[in-house]
Parts: structure tokens; C-alpha cells; sequence
């Protein structure tokens, strides 16, 4: 059974990519299993120069197969912040309350009609040679509210309502953010080439 190695140590990114590809006969394993691959440092300024660094890195590091990804949320109101940077928007890397804070008051000015949003998330697929063999993107459009709702998801999920559905993905159960969302999309387009490279 061929190995593949998903590219991140954010455990709730993890938690929503392997039941996507659970059904495959593959070995899944992240990277915090790999104790001797280094971090990779996002310096890119572009969702596919990131999730491309983090994939060629862990590959040449880890010699296998290995899908990575970054995503992000991008309100055109703003410029499109926070874009690459939604993790560390507030300048500490992965703190939620703080960048929902700063997304508010950027936004607060903002007239209520304005105030669509989507998010992004750009796959990459690597050999064990760190040579590209697939790209994906997903994308998932909706619309920023100012009042937190649901306590799914992470990041800016309770703020980020899909309209077709009148809830946020703080809101929606799992399963049904795992049919709608960004990564979801990007993982379901990405799958065929997992399927004929590490596939018997």
C-alpha cells in the first residue's frame, strides 16, 4: 500500500481532508508523524506558491508521495484581505479570535450589500521526488456577517454565511460543509490524479 503524506500539522485541516479520501486503499498519515521533516515556511504571496513550497518541501523531506494545500479567505471589499495571510491576520499565526476581530472592524465600514466573500484553497500533489504532478482549486462563495454564529469549523467560519443554505459554516453540521466547502472542492478535483498515481 502506497503512502501519502498530507502536508500540514493543523490538526482541524486534517480532521476535515482524510475522510475525504478515506475510502481510498492508500496510507494517510500527516506530517507531525514525521518527526525529522522540518516545517516549511509560508513565504509566498499567492495561495499556489504556498501549498506548492509546503508539497515540494515535505516531498523531498519525507521521500513520498505528499498532497498539501493553503486556503484562505478573501473579502474583495478589502482589498482582498486577509487572502494568504487569513492565518496570521492579526499577526499571530492561528489565533481565531483575534483575526475575526480585525476582519469586523475592517469591515464594519463596509454597507452590508458589500460584504461578499469566498474562500480558497489551492492542492497541490507531489511526487517523492518533489516534482508537481497535479494542481487543484476550490472555491466557495458567501457573504461575511458581523455576529458569530455556530461553533463548527475554525477560523472564520462563523462569520461566513452561505446564502443557498442561511447559515454559516459555524452553523452547518460536517457533513454538510465537507459537501460545500473550499477544501472539500479542491481534495474532490485532486483525487483522480491521487487515484492514478498511488492507486494499484
Amino acid at each position: 500500500m502506497l503512502r501519502l503524506v498530507l502536508g500540514t500539522r493543523n490538526k482541524k485541516k486534517i480532521s476535515e481532508i482524510i475522510p475525504l479520501l478515506a475510502d481510498l486503499p492508500i496510507e494517510i498519515v500527516d506530517v507531525s508523524q514525521l518527526p525529522h521533516v522540518p516545517e516549511v515556511e509560508e513565504t509566498g504571496r499567492t495561495f499556489l506558491a504556498n501549498a506548492s513550497a509546503k508539497a515540494q518541501g515535505v516531498s523531498k523531506a519525507a521521500h513520498t508521495w505528499t498532497l498539501a494545500e493553503d486556503s484562505g479567505l478573501v473579502v474583495p471589499a478589502l482589498g482582498n484581505e486577509p487572502g494568504v495571510d487569513s492565518a496570521i491576520y492579526a499577526g499571530k499565526h492561528g489565533d481565531d479570535a483575534a483575526n475575526n476581530a480585525k476582519l469586523l472592524s475592517k469591515i464594519a465600514h463596509v454597507p452590508e450589500t458589500e460584504r461578499g466573500a469566498y474562500y480558497v484553497c489551492v492542492a497541490v500533489l507531489c511526487n517523492p521526488s518533489g516534482e508537481i504532478q497535479a494542481v487543484s482549486e476550490g472555491r466557495c462563495h458567501g457573504r461575511i456577517v458581523t455576529t458569530p454564529l455556530g461553533s463548527h469549523g475554525f477560523g472564520y467560519d462563523p462569520f461566513f454565511l452561505i446564502p443557498e443554505y442561511h447559515k454559516t459554516f459555524g452553523e452547518l453540521a460536517p457533513v454538510v460543509k465537507a459537501a460545500l466547502s473550499h477544501r472539500a472542492k479542491a481534495i474532490h478535483h485532486i483525487r483522480s490524479a491521487i487515484c492514478k498515481y498511488l492507486v494499484p
